[in-house]
């Protein structure tokens, strides 16, 4: 449980520094498309150093949030990458020099104690097999954010950063229950390519990139955030809890859900870090 825990945190310090080097070089880049899902931002966005040193970070964070995933209830790990945006608002008061309101600051440590509260309460890993069809079902999930983001774009800018998103943060929690749904996690073996949640994961990651490129471009970046760490929390934690049996230890599970919510809460006090200066303000 305690690995588990410390591979989460690690995800969520990964996604956090990536989050202030990807908004930076995605502000320098010209959109070409109104549509929420614009492939060409995102590779112009990709020639930018700043926006290659965040993937790789995203990478590592990836694959922490895997083994994560592996030990621990997708309700922590999802707490955690909620948590990433208290990580971003650190390094951007370190190396952006944002500041921190004192109630920003008192925001970062309420997340500290809720996550040590849900480690501390979290169940052991008795993890039971999935309903049949439910990888299906995050595929269509996946098509659906695709279609949802492609017609943001006609919306108005609070409404359209508030569905991108919303849908970003949706497309990160299909990777979360994807993840939990391979059993087998072994290349060598025909099972591993024939599991429907494999592809889920992979097409929900690829939307929540494009759809929070897309939304961190223009619109309002606090509305953006607030919605994308709504999507990729509450939903997954759902899933886990009612059909992965995820649980808390005897009689802590109100502790749970009092660290989950709080944890939440005071990661949607720190949305404006979602985005960091632009480089003429960062200097």
């Amino acid at each position: 449980m305690l690995i588990g825990f410390l591979l989460a945190l690690g995800c969520s310090v990964c996604y956090g520094t990536a989050s202030v080097l990807q908004a930076v070089a995605t502000r320098s880049v010209e959109a070409t498309s109104t549509s929420g899902i614009d492939a060409v931002l995102l590779m112009r966005a990709a020639r930018q150093w700043r926006y290659i040193a965040g993937i790789g970070l995203d990478g590592l964070g990836f694959l922490l949030q895997v083994m994560a995933l592996r030990l621990v209830p997708i309700y922590v790990v999802a707490a955690a990458l909620a948590a990433s945006i208290a990580v971003t608002g650190i390094v951007s008061a370190s190396v952006l020099s944002a500041r921190l309101s004192p109630a920003e600051w008192t925001s970062v440590g309420v997340v500290c104690v809720s996550l040590a509260a849900l480690a501390c309460a979290a169940g052991p890993g008795h993890f039971r097999h999935a309903p049949a069809g439910l990888g299906w079902a995050l595929i269509g999930v996946v098509a659906a954010i695709f279609i949802a983001g492609a017609a943001a774009g006609r919306l108005g800018d609070r409404e359209r950063a508030l569905a991108l998103g919303f849908g970003a943060g949706s497309g990160f929690g299909v990777v979360e229950v994807g993840v939990r749904l391979v059993d087998v996690v072994d290349p060598t073996k025909a099972a591993f390519y024939t599991n429907p949640a494999l592809y889920a994961a992979a097409g929900g990651g690829a939307a929540g990139f494009l759809l929070l490129t897309s939304a961190l471009h223009r619109g309002s970046v606090t509305t953006t955030v607030a919605a994308m760490v709504v999507g990729e929390t509450i939903a997954p934690a759902l899933v886990g809890v009612v059909w992965l049996g995820d649980s808390a230890r005897h009689g802590l599970g109100w502790l749970v859900v009092l660290g989950f919510v709080v944890a939440v809460s005071a990661t949607l006090v720190l949305a404006r870090f979602g985005e960091a200066p632009t480089p003429a303000e960062s200097g």
